[in-house]
């Protein structure tokens, strides 16, 4: 099975945190890249069955209903999917009302990935993002007359959060009634506005043990509300986990159209150009805009297997180790498994191997450890 990731490069604003390929883009450029988008998905020989279909960003739904309809019924001609295949397309609360979903949910969209961030005015406004509080709530409510798969994502260790801003924005989601959230603690990147900021000693970020304090409530909180964690940044319901991450956590094959989207095949991982200017132009001219980021060798993909695998509630199982490699896990990892268990990061049950929820709070250190 096959997914395909669609990338949509444009926001009304950019915001003071994102370091993603997005850009503010005026209508004429946009329209450009949809043609442009459209013919790379023509062009693709793949029809192979379809998992998921993901529309990310940027924020997809700055563009036209008309422009979103075309690029998925050029999808529609190029690969085998149907209404149980999961299709989801990110939003922004201030981008869509309700004509606009229920046009969403009649092009094929079946589900829906809102990006909340938070539910406190003051840190919206901090974040740079364009919607309020109330909006964000209407816009779940509205959605929810249309679509029965919603995910909200939310953020903590946020400049000027308190632990009661993140309580209240977590208990609110939760109270939508849907079905998915996840919630990332904020990284700061070079070339985001807050990276600036932090150089110049003018970003108020919570300490450590207030960010500790908000990372072990999420994690009890959603628990006792009904979402299981499934992988370390996200919660769901049950059977209403992200099929489509799910399959980069498991080494699905999938497909990236659009600037700066990737696709993999279990062999080599590609890359096309990032810049929307450049791709558009490469596109029209006949020319490729792929190039190969990395060819995967076996020791690269023991490591992706298990650090990527890790990251999920389920582990890594041994037997699929050696049915992939042709290896024993414990012969190539002995020492690290060993090591981690002993410092209570990782279990052993069977036949699998499991972060423990002190290693799903340490993954990144466990994850270098994979690293042969």
């Amino acid at each position: 099975m096959l997914s395909i990731y669609v990338h949509i490069p444009f926001c009304r604003k950019k915001c003071n945190y994102c370091a993603f390929n997005s850009k503010v883009g005026d209508e004429s450029e946009i329209e450009n890249y949809v043609d442009a988008l459209i013919k790379e998905i023509s062009l693709t020989t793949n029809h192979f069955p379809l998992s998921t279909i993901y529309f990310g960003g940027g924020t997809p739904t700055v563009l036209k209903i008309s422009q979103l309809e075309k690029i998925f019924r050029a999808l529609e001609k190029k690969f085998n999917f149907d209404s149980k295949t999961e299709i989801t397309i990110e939003a922004n609360p201030g981008t869509v009302d309700k004509n606009f979903l229920h046009d969403l949910k009649k092009i094929g969209f079946n589900r829906l990935s809102i990006g909340v961030q938070s539910f406190d005015d003051k840190i919206l406004k901090i974040l740079g993002r364009i919607h309020d509080s109330k909006t964000a709530v209407e816009t779940v409510e509205t959605a929810k007359k249309f679509f029965d798969n919603i995910s909200v994502d939310l953020m903590y260790a946020l400049p000027e959060q308190k632990f009661s801003d993140l309580k209240n924005s977590v208990e609110l989601a939760a109270a939508l009634d849907v079905q998915h959230i996840s919630i990332y603690g904020l990284e700061i990147e070079e070339g985001t506005n807050f990276y600036k900021l932090r150089a110049e000693k003018k970003l108020n970020l919570p300490d450590d043990e207030t960010c500790e304090k908000m990372y072990n409530f999420i994690v009890e909180k959603l628990h006792a509300l009904g979402f299981e964690r499934y992988e370390i940044s996200n919660f769901a319901k049950k059977n209403f986990e992200s099929r489509h991450n799910l399959g980069y956590w498991t080494g699905r094959k999938y497909l990236g159209f659009g600037a700066g989207a990737h696709s993999y095949n279990e062999k080599i991982r590609t890359s096309n150009i990032c810049n929307v200017a450049d791709y558009t132009k490469k596109i029209f001219a006949g020319e490729s805009v792929s190039e190969v980021e990395e060819i995967v060798t076996k020791k690269a993909a023991m490591e992706e297997f298990c650090f990527l695998g890790l990251r999920t509630a389920a582990g890594i199982s041994a037997e699929k180790f050696f049915e992939k490699f042709g290896e024993n896990i414990f012969d190539v990892y002995e020492k690290v498994i060993e090591k981690n268990i002993s410092l209570g990061l990782l279990k052993k049950l069977g036949d699998r191997i499991f972060l423990t929820e002190r290693g799903m709070k340490f993954g990144n250190i466990v994850f270098a450890d994979f690293l042969i």
